[in-house]
């Protein structure tokens, strides 16, 4: 029996892997000029964690989460988000006593049980950055203008930025009760996920992609029309950072958020690129959170954006890195010149690739060619006495007679790098 990959593992090949590191790179580059951190916690928390933070009721906790008990009979869980873990580590560390305001980012898989579809997997990756101990809507208008920054500088003109509030645990109950004095008129047409959150979360039944929960839900009352005077206010606030920055976006009154603990200011980056897989990222303010997991009472607001997905909008343009020189030798003799060669080549920062089998020359100028190196050189018996060699530009064929060193060769590559 062939052993294969776990359903829903994906394996990043080379070829694959460099758009990730460009991703990844952009988003250091990105976050850090704003004044973030990089933050590493576990992929495995105990799961009371994401009980906690995320739930009890939601799709994640009770129907996706990879949870086990462990040798010392605790019950853990592979993360499937990245906020709670951050937030975890904020409390127990007490990074608030340095300062409360803490502005972190982090990378790396998460875990969901979900049926594997284009762009989302059971083990994903995510990127995603969170700013601590700060109320005021200035804040959020700075995570979302690095979001939008980082997707400019990665090449994109989508997605595109919506927002939304979801108000606070003093008005968002009026509009629970209204909603689903809504919904109770429509229950028969909705769907059985839509009937059970009814009770729990009936927000979600906005969200719901089933075509006849979303006819249902027309017409349904605005989160917006019921926020209190300070949510009001807040978003209005926003919206006005915003503008001054010339960023764009849209309001979207139905965007919802899938855990517990968002508060006021929530926001996607959508696409219509990926087909109804819609949102390459999303996020919010999320104010009780730290309280919550029995930290200080510090308000937050963060993010996260899906790696898989961000890689195949750019999947169009060329990540792989090809060797700048490819050495091919005559005869056994010649092994140790282009060795020697190759080695010092490759410590002054040249990337250098040669025969390790003894081919046939034209074997090897077959590989230099498969591997798309710049440049290729033939070392015999002659080349080796003599010090000298033809470098060809495998481009366009034109030949360039140099020492065998390492300045003369830096000299020809760089220049053709210019």
């Amino acid at each position: 029996m062939a052993l294969t990959a776990v359903k829903g593992c994906n394996d990043i090949l080379p070829g694959e892997s460099g758009r990730w590191q460009y991703i990844e790179q952009t988003a250091r580059r990105v976050f850090e000029l704003n004044g973030f951190g990089e933050i590493r916690v576990p992929i495995m928390e105990k799961t009371e964690l994401f009980c906690r933070s995320i739930g009890d009721a939601t799709d994640i906790v009770e129907k996706e989460m990879y949870s086990f008990i462990d040798k010392g009979e605790n019950s853990v869980t592979l993360r499937p988000e990245g906020t709670a873990g951050v937030m975890r580590a904020f409390i127990e560390r007490k990074l608030y006593a340095e300062d409360p305001i803490a502005k972190l980012y982090y990378m790396g898989p998460m875990f969901r049980y979900e049926r594997p579809q284009k762009g989302r997997y059971r083990q994903f990756h995510q990127i995603g950055a969170e700013i601590t101990g700060v109320n005021d809507p200035l804040a959020d208008a700075q995570v979302l203008n690095m979001l939008t920054l980082f997707f400019r500088e990665i090449g994109l003109t989508e997605p595109t930025l919506q927002i939304n509030s979801l108000g606070c645990h003093e008005c968002r109950p009026a509009y629970r009760s209204t909603l689903r004095g809504f919904l109770e008129e429509r229950m028969d047409h909705l769907c059985d996920d839509c009937k059970r959150r009814f009770a729990t979360n009936p927000l979600r039944t906005l969200d719901c992609k089933v075509p006849g929960c979303v006819e249902m839900t027309v017409g349904a009352p605005s989160v917006l029309d019921h926020l209190c005077s300070g949510c009001n206010d807040h978003f209005s606030r926003v919206r006005r950072y915003l503008d001054l920055s010339s960023t764009p976006y849209s309001i979207n009154s139905r965007m919802v958020r899938g855990l517990d603990y968002y508060t006021r200011t929530t926001f996607e980056m959508v696409t219509g690129l990926l087909g109804s897989q819609s949102a390459v990222a999303a996020g919010g303010r999320y104010d009780g959170l730290i309280s919550q997991l029995g930290g200080p009472n510090i308000p937050g607001i963060g993010f996260a954006m899906g790696l898989e997905r961000i890689a195949l909008l750019i999947s169009n343009q060329e990540f792989a890195s090809f060797p700048d020189l490819f050495i091919a030798t005559m005869g056994s003799g010649e092994r140790d010149v282009a060795f020697h060669l190759m080695d010092g080549l490759l410590k002054s920062g040249i990337r250098v690739e040669m025969d390790y089998e003894g081919k046939s020359l034209k074997s090897q100028m077959r590989r230099a060619d498969k591997l798309k190196s710049r440049y290729s050189v033939v070392i015999g018996e002659n080349e080796a006495a003599t010090g000298r060699a033809s470098f060809k530009r495998m481009s366009d064929g034109i030949q360039t007679d140099i020492p065998l060193t390492i300045n003369a060769i830096q000299l020809l590559i760089g220049k053709s790098q210019q």
